[in-house]
């Protein structure tokens, strides 16, 4: 067994694959890669198997894989595609973590905050999606708790719970923010109430499909007025507003319609459904409180 060309030492071996003397002995101690024989001086000998083997441990290990699961794979117990597979979803995991990581520095490092603060957006972003839709569905059933909601307010409070099954797996900073200041926004008892108000809505609150096309005049007509410097008060403004409000309603339904639009105007509740789009992967509609307050304005102008 001294014949070098078809035996090797382990200093031998080690030149020809890289891996150290240490390694070597030690793989072989484990019984990973015993050795073939040994030579009359007792040194341990490897032949070309045993040079593949170490080659193919060595592959394994820095693609991750655990000792133990090498020896599984050499005693063929499972399969190097088995193993693979395994590796892979948990890279793959590994690094979704590794993104989110990255997307929590990138905010903390955006917009600074205090050591409380870095911890609370780490801790939050780090919640499964599982945990994060809970969240939001104690917030939706404690708003509306007790309440008949009727068809119309399902639909609404169905909207108010929509959130992706995880976050992308390469978020970004916003996305990280808007679910933090999300979750800092339902804790809210104030804003909890509020949203309550908006949907429960009243007698005067149109129903969704009406409510969203009035959305659309106000947004149409109203923000030209806006951009234009139109007043509310102005000739021109009455003018516009006949375009968004019917002009025939009685001085009741006008008050009550006024009211209700006053209650919608709420920033924050915008800020709600521009949280979730950011968190849905969806481009955050403009800001739509500023036209509403401007119809409202001409409303009580023009009685």
């Amino acid at each position: 067994m001294s014949d070098s060309a078809e035996f090797h030492t382990i200093g031998q071996l080690a030149r020809r694959t890289g891996l150290s003397v240490h390694t070597i002995r030690f793989w072989s101690d484990i019984g990973l890669v015993p050795p073939a024989g040994r030579s009359s001086g007792g040194y341990r000998l490897y032949d070309a198997a045993a040079v593949a083997r170490f080659d193919l441990v060595r592959t394994l290990r820095e693609l991750g894989v655990g000792l133990e699961t090498v020896r599984e794979i050499l005693a063929r117990r499972v399969t190097v595609a088995e193993v693979a597979a395994t590796h892979a979803r948990a890279l793959d995991a590994e690094i979704r973590a590794l993104k989110l990581r990255r997307a929590v520095l990138r905010t903390i490092a955006e917009h600074g905050g205090t050591t409380e603060e870095t911890l609370m957006t780490h801790k939050l972003a780090q919640l499964s999606a599982r945990e994060r839709q809970q969240l939001i569905d104690d917030f939706v059933d404690a708003t509306f708790a007790g309440a008949d909601l009727g068809e119309e307010g399902a639909i609404v409070a169905g909207w108010m719970r929509e959130l992706p099954g995880e976050l992308p797996d390469d978020p970004t900073p916003d996305q990280v923010e808007a679910w933090v200041e999300l979750a800092d926004l339902i804790t809210d008892e104030e804003f909890r109430q509020r949203a309550r108000t908006i949907v429960l809505g009243g007698s005067a609150a149109p129903r969704v499909e009406a409510g969203l096309e009035l959305r659309r005049l106000v947004l149409e007509h109203a923000n030209k007025a806006l951009a234009d410097g139109v007043t509310p008060e102005s000739v021109e403004g009455g003018l516009v507003l006949n375009r968004v409000v019917e002009p025939r309603l009685g001085a009741g339904e006008r008050a009550g319609l006024r009211e209700w639009l006053e209650t919608l105007a709420d920033a924050r509740m915008e800020r709600y459904w521009q949280l979730l789009a950011t968190l849905n992967g969806h481009q955050p509609s403009p800001p739509a409180v500023p036209a509403f307050e401007w119809v409202i304005a001409a409303m009580r102008a023009h009685g």
